[in-house]
């Protein structure tokens, strides 16, 4: 069968298309960018917020504390915890991103996307140019990437967000802690200080010296564990929709077996009146 065969009823196949574009713009981009559609996407990413801002809050918390310590010996300490706020900042802008774009490229998909994908079908009807197919083609993949990117992203994401959760639990727990800890050792410091011409010099100094010591190496250890909280962070709200955009892209070429731009394939198909 021929493609002339195929297509003797070209224009009840183009009305056919036309319909279903219509469909997607007015009924189904509606339900693909309803909030209740992606609810448990729209968790996730909640939890992954209210856990970097947990972060933020601990970090900044033991920020302050470290500059309540004796000396300058913690101070660079203080200053990287300080440092991460604007890195946190950035997964946190990235979490919102996520969160709103959902819902929002289920509509772009279904109401622009698809359409054009169709319309294009419906050129190919009637102007038998083989490029259009394949920019509908590209039309279709790229509107499933763009519905399925997030979702995928947060499902991959939170598999190995499930598998660090306890130790950043336990960071944010840590920091708390030291936060609260670190002024009441300034107040019994104080209070030694205050007996210090009564008591002997060196064993006063010393036991302060040891205390700053000691909260010091806490609070690198402390800032080690939130580098590495980051670095989850990065990876599964930053990195890996990336890489899953890029998979689809991939994918996406591999199944059709063509690379053909839009720059490269529009000229061909215009009239030669209008190139």
């Amino acid at each position: 069968m021929n493609i002339t065969d195929v297509f003797k009823n070209r224009k009840v196949i183009a009305l056919i298309l036309a319909i279903i574009a219509l469909v997607s713009m007015f009924g189904i981009s509606g339900v693909a960018s309803s909030p209740e559609l992606h609810a448990d996407t729209i968790q996730s990413l909640e939890e992954k917020r209210d856990t970097v801002m947990g972060l933020v809050a601990a970090s900044t918390a033991a920020s302050v504390a470290i500059t309540l310590l004796p000396g300058d010996i913690a101070t660079p300490v203080g200053e990287n915890l300080a440092d991460l706020s604007f890195y946190f900042l950035l997964v946190l802008s990235a979490l919102y991103l996520e969160k709103y774009l959902v819902t929002i490229t289920g509509y772009i998909a279904f109401s622009y996307i698809v359409p054009a994908a169709c319309g294009c079908l419906i050129l190919y009807l009637f102007w038998q140019k083989k490029q259009l197919v394949q920019i509908s083609a590209k039309l279709a993949i790229f509107a499933v990437a763009l519905c399925l990117i997030i979702p995928v992203s947060v499902g991959v994401s939170n598999i190995i967000d499930n598998t660090y959760a306890s130790s950043i639990e336990q960071t944010i727990s840590s920091a708390q802690q030291a936060a609260e800890e670190i002024p009441k050792q300034t107040e019994e410091t104080e209070e030694k200080e205050e007996g210090f011409w009564s008591s002997i010099v060196s064993q006063v100094t010393e036991g302060v010296s040891e205390a700053v010591s000691s909260a010091t190496k806490k609070f690198e250890t402390m800032l080690n564990n939130f580098i590495e909280a980051l670095a989850v962070m990065i990876v599964t709200s930053c990195l890996i929709p990336l890489f899953i955009l890029f998979l689809f892209v991939w994918l996406g070429k591999t199944i059709l077996g063509f690379n053909v731009s839009l720059q490269e394939t529009l000229p061909k198909i215009l009239p030669r009146k209008l190139r």
